[in-house]
């Protein structure tokens, strides 16, 4: 348009420019203004009077350009302010990148179109349960084909925290080699969004289990909170005069049982029986198992990874019986760290997440059920660490990631009640860790670097399972009949 105005505009005052074909450009040759026209009858520059001309307009022009660009830029930034939601704003304020915010918008999404119920009674939660649990279906092995004996199994804890879970499901999708694995995820809660969010799994097998004896289905008894049981701070003589039904066995520290601590430990351990010794599809399984929760996150390279320390292990640590691809460390340096691995002895507080374990190990401590269904604590991890200390042949030695492939991203839970429990900042935070690292990952080599570290003491219980019932329940709960657990 512009060019069109200063060629009419020439061709008015200069009618030998009436052919006018192109305007190449204007510019200022020291004082004097230069434009080169093509016509007709004329190729070359002009100057003087048409060329200020031509400029003046064409400046002229892009200023009114930019005026205009401007106001309308300006009135779509007020009108996108007016409409912006709180939490966008934030997300925008801290710099997160597209991706990181639509991620659990499309979480929200799947949540609000779900038009499944869970059963209207007890009972029928009851049924329902063991159906499933009888049944054992694995959705997608038309797709993916059946179990070989050394694929990777993935077992995933599940408690309620559907925004977790749904964040683990997005990044075991991103995984290289998903396609070859089955996930097992293990609930104490029957829920439908949590539900919901399992069955829109298509990248591999997967299969859902219930454990049988949660709060959910006995909330007013054994073992979930019976109204006659003692409250946890009773002194016992008190518990004794009252005749509550656990009085005589408070734990260590004087305390009695809470359900919803117990509930954790009684989960875990069942479990991994059931995976191990009730399951169909797993009863020849012989390779690898990797423990996860609901509140983690996994690397892509995090099979790969696995793969590659399995292969490691046969020639660089043959007494390792645990690998761990996560750890709980504050910064990240991929740059430094992704090619290197830790041999140590395992311990519960740092080396309980991601761990991977086998049928081999697993007989092991199973021999030793009635070392962890009897030691008073409620946390897993605590009385695995007691078995390995007391029990097995040797204790046991970890095989780890240094720079983790799994990671916690859990703000709250059972020991830890946050001011903010979204899982969006830390989610976040791991997304961008990831990103910024991705050249970092699927490292060609592994290296082995020993870590020589004081030999530790076996650990005194943190209480919590003092109560003879919760003794009986674990150790019934273990699938070989063989086993002395009482």
């Amino acid at each position: 348009m512009t060019y069109y105005l200063l060629r009419q505009q020439a061709a008015s005052n200069y009618p030998a420019f009436d052919s006018v074909l192109a305007i190449q450009y204007c510019r200022m040759d020291g004082h004097q203004c230069m434009c080169l026209i093509r016509s007709k009858g004329y190729d070359g520059m002009a100057k003087g009077w048409l060329c200020t001309t031509m400029l003046r307009r064409c400046s002229s022009h892009i200023f009114k350009t930019v005026i205009l660009l401007f106001i309308v830029s300006f009135l779509w930034l007020q009108l996108r302010i007016v409409n912006l939601k709180p939490d966008l704003f934030m997300s925008q304020k801290n710099h997160f990148s597209d991706p990181e915010l639509t991620f659990f918008a499309n979480f929200s999404a799947i949540v609000n179109s779900v038009n499944t119920t869970t059963p209207a009674n007890l009972m029928m939660l009851s049924d329902t349960i063991e159906e499933i649990n009888t049944v054992q279906a694995v959705n997608n092995i038309e797709k993916f084909g059946p179990l070989n004996e050394n694929d990777v199994v993935i077992v995933i804890q599940v408690h309620n925290r559907a925004q977790y879970l749904y964040a683990l499901i997005e990044s075991l999708r991103q995984a290289q080699n998903i396609n070859q694995t089955l996930l097992v995820f293990s609930h104490d809660i029957f829920d439908a969004h949590i539900n919901a969010l399992i069955q829109r799994i298509d990248f591999t097998k997967v299969m859902q289990i219930f454990y049988p004896n949660s709060i959910q289905l006995h909330p007013n008894e054994f073992p979930g909170h019976d109204p006659k049981d003692c409250p946890r701070n009773m002194k016992k003589e008190e518990a004794l005069r009252k005749g509550c039904n656990n009085a005589k066995n408070p734990d260590l520290y004087g305390h009695y049982r809470e359900a919803k601590f117990t509930q954790t430990k009684h989960h875990w351990w069942w479990k991994v029986n059931h995976l191990m010794d009730g399951l169909h599809i797993t009863k020849n399984h012989i390779g690898p198992v990797l423990l996860l929760e609901e509140d983690h996150y996994v690397a892509p390279d995090f099979l790969y990874i696995l793969r590659m320390m399995e292969n490691l292990k046969i020639t660089k640590c043959p007494q390792c019986n645990i690998l761990c691809l996560g750890t709980y460390v504050k910064s990240y340096n991929y740059a430094a760290f992704t090619k290197k691995i830790e041999i140590v002895k395992w311990l519960s507080s740092k080396h309980n997440m991601g761990m991977v374990i086998n049928r081999t190990l697993w007989n092991q401590i199973k021999k030793c059920a009635k070392a962890f269904c009897s030691f008073d604590d409620y946390n897993w991890d605590w009385s695995l660490q007691h078995v390995s200390a007391t029990c097995l042949p040797a204790p046991l030695t970890a095989m780890v990631a240094i720079a983790p492939r799994i990671f916690h991203i859990g703000e709250c839970g059972v020991h830890h009640r946050g001011k903010d429990c979204s899982s969006d900042r830390v989610v976040h935070k791991v997304m961008r860790v990831l990103s910024s690292s991705s050249h970092h990952l699927f490292p060609e080599t592994l290296t082995v670097h020993q870590s020589f570290r004081k030999p530790f003491k076996a650990p005194k219980g943190n209480g919590g399972w003092g109560d003879f019932r919760d003794h009986s329940l674990c150790c019934s709960q273990v699938k070989n009949s063989s086993i002395d657990c009482s």
